[in-house]
């Protein structure tokens, strides 16, 4: 998709394609206008073969896990809105944790003693922050998960930087480097593939894998300028279509809700690549997020951006709420914003300690999941970012997808695997 505010890239079709690509991370302040993009410098090829967004090495020191130093110059914590001392040590804790047990009971005071800066703000439409805060019901109630419980790890033999699951949950697709593997994880102890679709070349990513719901429709897209569709239902998975592009890669997939169109987040979209693509749920409108720092929704019916906001940090993910009218943004600088679709004001979220690679949310609504290079899984409460779980891995974690009952979660990692979660009740 592209504007009349936005010229393509004349990459050619041989370039690498190298998004994303982090910068030093800044302060974000978003507006709403519809004005010429900002001219952003394109990102430096790295590492030919490695997934580009990955500079670096993919296994991140261990941190203590603090809010944002910025965060601290906005006053100490309010209610709920700071970090237990449980996370202090999660680096030692088990893979998936509740740090919020103590923060379930009736609450005292506001604001915690030696609580740690808060980490969610409200940000009006003059760029005024504020620490939120948290309603009572802000980790409980129906729909609200409490933890989430590791159940088995996929190794798929290659960095995974697309993952989904099918609906009725039973099966979950990888994809890696030229293949993508499906797994059957009904049956707890499978340690390998029930089969493999070889896509692309050998050595380019998959970088988007998205299931119709059918269930036997899988469309895959990466660093290659075709997208191929696969039956699932053949006595073995077969190519039934490709699609082909102009652009040298794809980031990133979206499917109509009536199965009927496919769109197709490329390398050549906004003014510096569009890395990250969602449509809402009646099918209505497109949010796209770009390397040249913004975010553009769509009016599908009739062909024209709508609204364009501006960012000082590219955009690596984003998804559109199921239920409302909130959009969740994942940053360069490390930074979740959850944006209004009609209203300026918005939230800004500081748990990350690296780029945001993904971020999906529950059917639900009610919450939502971000993943970084920072190896964490941070599931968040819709609007205002309360902090339900984490769980610290052992790579960067660069893809994520929630089951449709929302009871699964499952993440891509820089270790060549990926990892089911339980989400329990």
């Amino acid at each position: 998709t592209s504007s009349n505010a936005s010229t393509p890239s004349n990459k050619k079709l041989d370039d690498k394609p190298t998004t994303p690509i982090a910068k030093p991370a800044t302060p974000t302040n978003s507006v709403v206008s519809n004005g010429v993009p900002k001219v952003v410098n394109k990102p430096p090829v790295i590492n030919p073969g490695y997934p580009p967004y990955l500079a670096g090495p993919l296994n991140g020191a261990p941190h203590d896990l603090q809010a944002a130093a910025a965060a601290a110059a906005y006053g100490g914590p309010g209610v709920h809105n700071n970090l237990p001392h449980s996370l202090n040590n999660y680096a030692r804790a088990p893979l998936a944790f509740d740090p919020h047990s103590q923060m379930r009971a009736p609450l005292g005071p506001i604001g915690i003693p030696g609580g740690k800066p808060a980490y969610s703000f409200h940000v009006n439409a003059e760029g005024q922050m504020q620490p939120v805060p948290f309603p009572q019901d802000a980790l409980v109630g129906p729909g609200i998960p409490r933890h989430a419980r590791q159940i088995s790890s996929l190794n798929h033999g290659e960095v995974v930087c697309a993952v989904t699951i099918s609906n009725p949950t039973k099966y979950v697709y990888t994809g890696g480097k030229g293949c993508v593997k499906a797994w059957d994880i009904s049956q707890p102890g499978n340690k390998s593939p029930v089969s493999q679709l070889d896509c692309l070349q050998r050595d380019n990513y998959i970088r988007s894998v998205k299931l119709l719901p059918d269930g036997r429709t899988l469309i895959v897209g990466g660093e290659a300028s075709n997208l191929s569709i696969w039956d699932l239902a053949s006595p073995t998975p077969r190519i039934k279509a490709e699609l082909t592009s102009n652009a040298p890669a794809c980031y990133a997939l979206a499917i109509s809700p009536d199965s009927k169109v496919c769109f197709s987040c490329c390398s050549d979209g906004h003014t510096d690549g569009a890395s990250c693509i969602d449509i809402s749920a009646d099918g209505s409108k497109l949010w796209t997020g770009g390397l040249d720092n913004t975010v553009r929704s769509w009016d599908l019916r009739e062909g024209r951006q709508l609204q364009q906001h501006d960012f000082s940090s590219q955009i690596f993910s984003l998804g559109y709420c199921p239920t409302g009218e909130w959009l969740a943004v994942g940053m360069e600088n490390s930074n979740v914003e959850v944006l209004h679709a009609t209203k300026p004001d918005k939230y800004q979220l500081h748990l990350h300690e690296s780029c945001v690679l993904s971020l999906k949310f529950a059917a639900c609504g009610k919450w939502f999941v971000s993943t970084g290079k920072d190896n964490l899984l941070n599931a968040w409460r819709t609007p205002y970012g309360a902090s339900i779980f984490q769980s610290k891995e052992s790579s960067s974690v660069l893809s994520c997808d929630i089951s449709a009952d929302d009871k699964y979660i499952v993440t891509g990692s820089g270790d060549k695997k990926a990892t089911v979660y339980e989400v329990i009740y």
